[in-house]
């Protein structure tokens, strides 16, 4: 494994990461009713982590 193979490792999580977090963004500015007609989850705050998206108790 090379370093220029581990840079370009650490490049595509990083571009797929920002993709992800602009894509919940965009979600997360439409209107609550939309959101729940499309089933997208509430926000859930991980105990360990920042807060992320996923299914409310």
């Amino acid at each position: 494994m090379s370093i220029l193979s581990s840079v370009g490792r650490i490049a595509t999580r990083y571009s797929a990461a920002r993709a992800r977090y602009r894509s919940e963004r965009a979600i997360l500015s439409l209107p609550i009713e939309l959101r729940k007609d499309i089933g997208w989850p509430e926000i859930v705050v991980d105990a360990q982590n920042s807060p992320r998206i996923g299914r409310a108790p």
